[in-house]
């Protein structure tokens, strides 16, 4: 599975599973671009400063011409009961996860077209199709996410252009360490998946970089699961 001499484009590379799978890519030979607030450290790449909740596009002329594949990696955990989302909360999720990703695909889909063969990738959650509670924002703008995972995928089939989605389950992230801030929270949470552990950035990591690949190249259009078995099994 070689990237040798792809341009990839990973947005929120500067940790978790978007700097996971950079690690790996940077191994493969690809040649990547990233975009976050901050830059990854210890990344060969040209990083370009992009605030989600600010997302001005006319900074990604700096890219080159084609692009073989665009990872959308930035995401929210907001867990509460639904009485205390106020408004304001689902707007900022859906800014994340939904609107951020469609100001840089729609910069950059001229770029993918180019490639004759490009992929792209977006991230949804387990939350989605299996009912969690305290997850209605999360669910919410996922769940669009998923939407748009397939619309594309439809509508760009015929530049050649891939665009799937994964859904995980907990993954050990920053953004999840609240939610593992303690042995008992990290046993608790590791039982619940049939599997009997919480995701590793790697797990979520090597699924993004198989549909990035020519491995998956008649995959589109797809939610693939990558949640330790809890999304289906009991």
């Amino acid at each position: 599975m070689s990237f040798q001499g792809k341009n990839i484009l990973i947005v929120g590379a500067s940790s978790g599973i978007g700097y996971a799978l950079a690690k790996t890519l940077e191994t493969e030979g690809a040649v990547l671009f990233t975009a976050s607030r901050t830059a990854p450290e210890n990344l060969k790449s040209q990083h370009i400063t992009w605030d989600v909740t600010q997302p001005a596009t006319g900074i990604f002329d700096v890219l080159p011409d084609i692009l073989h594949g665009i990872v959308y990696a930035p995401g929210t955990i907001s867990l509460k009961p639904f009485q205390r989302f106020s408004t304001a909360d689902f707007q900022a999720d859906f800014q994340i996860n939904v609107l951020g990703a469609v100001a840089v695909l729609q910069a950059n889909l001229g770029r993918l077209r180019k490639a004759n063969g490009a992929s792209i990738v977006l991230f949804s959650t387990v939350a989605v199709q299996t009912g969690m509670g305290f997850h209605a924002s999360i669910a919410t703008s996922k769940g669009a996410l998923e939407g748009l995972t397939r619309s594309l995928a439809a509508e760009f089939a015929t530049a050649k252009i891939r665009c799937n989605a994964l859904a995980p389950s907990l993954t050990d992230t920053p953004l999840a360490s609240s939610l593992l801030s303690s042995d008992e929270k990290r046993e608790a949470s590791a039982k619940r998946h049939p599997l009997g552990r919480v995701g590793t950035p790697d797990d979520i990591a090597s699924a993004a970089k198989w549909l990035l690949s020519d491995e998956s190249s008649w995959v589109t259009g797809q939610i693939i699961g990558v949640d330790g078995g809890i999304g289906k099994l009991k």
